[in-house]
């Protein structure tokens, strides 16, 4: 059995804008569990960025430790790529992201990576709005060390590792992220392409911090009955907030929808968010508005997803703090030294 991808490719194979095909998004061939949702995913990243026509070199996949961390492996093997220690990703893209704003930032991480270990690092991500797309790989277990709970299992569920209900109170990223002033903030499934890839585009097209909760679930260890973690247990409790479409901004708008449940966000770059609207009392561009239908839906029983919220006067990191805008590497010495009247003229503006 190989694992190498063969390399042939049939000439009549369809191109995006900028003649790519799909299979120059792909990776490695993937060595997670057959029907692993996380594959799922790494499919979605791969389609939304052939559509969105991304030079593979000008985007920076970046993970930490699990199962989910493996995957950049599965996709865009053209890419830059960083694999991290456990729970220290989000250190690694902040500081890739200051010394070149240019590229393209996709964080991969899983609810042990964020949500144990890299708490503090997730944290500081959202509080400084960085520019990046952060999708947590949610299973709800610790797969690569035999499926023990981990801080996104739901209180009662029970996971095929340990047998017995958890008696801890899940940590809801979803709402920690609201509470955190995050600028973008989504949840979906794995086994939901038609929702999470429009959603992969919008994240990556948002200038500054988007979080993508998506919940997947492991073949192995947390997909029996009694897992609320699990395909079945997912497909019987979603509740969405809207059927999404990405629209770019080259394209011409046909979407129609009925008037009066549509809401139309417009990104920085002049793409569009299109929300059919399914819930009642939700406004995305309300953060309020956003915690108290995720605060109903948890009173329900319900796993609500789709893009809960949205900033669309979002200020990343860089425009923050004023940055440059050239990479720090291609700076001379007397951009960085501009001498003695230079640093006269900054002391004398501090008196």
């Amino acid at each position: 059995m190989t694992y190498i991808r063969p390399t042939f490719r049939h000439p009549a194979l369809p191109k995006n804008k900028i003649g790519y095909a799909k299979a120059d998004y792909e990776g490695a061939i993937s060595t997670l569990c057959a029907g692993c949702g996380h594959d799922s995913i790494s499919a979605a990243i791969v389609q939304a960025c052939y559509e969105m026509s991304i030079e593979p070199h000008r985007l920076a996949k970046l993970s930490g430790i699990g199962c989910s961390s493996k995957t950049p492996t599965y996709f865009l093997s053209n890419s830059h790529g960083f694999n991290s220690v456990h729970g220290r990703m989000p250190s690694i893209a902040t500081g890739a992201n200051m010394a070149n704003k240019e590229l393209i930032y996709l964080g991969v991480s899983g609810d042990g990576d964020t949500a144990s270990i890299g708490m503090g690092q997730f944290v500081h991500a959202i509080r400084r709005n960085l520019n990046m797309t952060y999708i947590v790989m949610n299973n709800g277990c610790y797969g690569l060390t035999k499926g023990q709970d981990s801080a996104t299992a739901d209180f009662g569920s029970i996971s095929k590792s340990q047998g017995v209900a958890n008696p801890f109170q899940a940590i809801d990223l979803i709402g920690m992220a609201l509470e955190l002033n995050a600028t973008f903030v989504g949840r979906s499934f794995s086994g939901d392409k038609g929702q999470l890839i429009p959603m992969i585009k919008a994240a990556i097209s948002h200038p500054g911090f988007a979080l993508l909760d998506v919940i997947s679930p492991c073949v192995t260890f947390n997909n029996n009955k009694g897992s609320t973690k699990s395909y079945d247990f997912v497909r019987d409790h979603i509740e969405m907030t809207s059927v999404l479409d990405f629209v770019p901004h080259q394209e011409e708008i046909l979407v129609d929808y009925e008037e009066g449940s549509t809401a139309s966000v417009q990104l920085h770059d002049g793409s569009k968010v299109m929300l059919s609207k399914l819930a009642p009392n939700w406004d995305p561009r309300d953060r309020t508005s956003a915690m108290r239908r995720l605060q109903d839906a948890k009173l329900q029983g319900e796993i609500l997803t789709g893009l809960l919220y949205i900033d669309e006067n979002s200020k990343d990191l860089h425009d923050m703090i004023n940055t440059v805008d050239q990479p720090l590497n291609t700076l001379k010495e007397e951009d960085l030294c501009p001498g003695k009247s230079a640093l006269e003229g900054i002391n004398a503006s501090l008196r």
